[in-house]
């Protein structure tokens, strides 16, 4: 005979990486009296009670009781890759908000000057400080070192940290490649007339339509013809 099963009869098995209802508490919770527990973060202790004194979650390793806050602030750590934003430009240094307890220092020595240059910072460099970066500006930064109260210590010296790229200039470095490619499928010769020709000529089609055969043979045919013309 078959066996059949009431859906209420059946056992199941919690998930033990899931936290449960049960675990869940709020400010001022009695977590456990027994007096053999060791007290962590989000807890403090009370008429011989382990109580929670955020709202989150209760994780237990071994002995040590403590409970991890359902919403919290980010806490960088040394190497840690964070996207900021410049909230206030001072002397020799601007502070960042990563959305972290403490606004984050970006120190003017921290940064990369233009064209890669490696000198200790001037004066004139100070007073350039709004032009390099000024409020409101994203960038992408790693965590250099952590102060004694929490804030983070950032740095860009790294070529692939700093300002992102803008949309406009994305779209222009694609085109450009495009171009480069277009020339090169047609086994034209790769040089700065040509590749600016071909780039004034693709900008009444879309980046993405260059590519297509019958748009790259228009576009490389309008700089042939160009750089015929300048040889006559």
């Amino acid at each position: 005979m078959a066996d059949i099963r009431l859906a209420s009869s059946s056992v199941r098995t919690k998930n033990k990486f899931q936290p449960s209802v049960e675990n869940l508490v709020t400010p001022g919770d009695v977590i456990t009296s027994d007096t053999c527990f060791m007290r962590g973060h989000g807890t403090y202790t009370a008429d011989d009670r382990l109580h929670a004194s955020v709202a989150g979650v209760v994780e237990r390793v071994n002995k040590l009781i403590c409970v991890r806050p359902l919403k919290t602030r980010y806490n960088g750590e040394v190497g840690d890759v964070v996207v900021g934003r410049i909230i206030e430009v001072g002397q020799r240094r601007w502070k960042v908000d990563t959305h972290s307890k403490l606004d984050s220092v970006l120190m003017l020595s921290s940064v990369n000057l233009p064209g890669g240059e490696l000198r200790r910072r001037s004066e004139e460099d100070e007073k350039m400080m709004r032009h390099y970066l000024k409020e409101n500006d994203l960038i992408s930064a790693e965590v250099h070192s952590v102060f004694s109260d929490g804030s983070l210590s950032l740095h860009t010296r790294s070529l692939k940290y700093g300002k992102p790229v803008s949309c406009g200039d994305r779209e222009v470095i694609a085109r450009m490649r495009n171009c480069i490619l277009a020339l090169s499928h047609h086994k034209m010769m790769l040089f700065d007339t040509s590749i600016l020709y071909t780039y004034d000529n693709s900008l009444k089609f879309s980046c993405k339509d260059i590519l297509k055969p019958e748009i790259m043979n228009e576009v490389v045919e309008m700089t042939r013809l160009r750089l015929e013309q300048e040889t006559l």
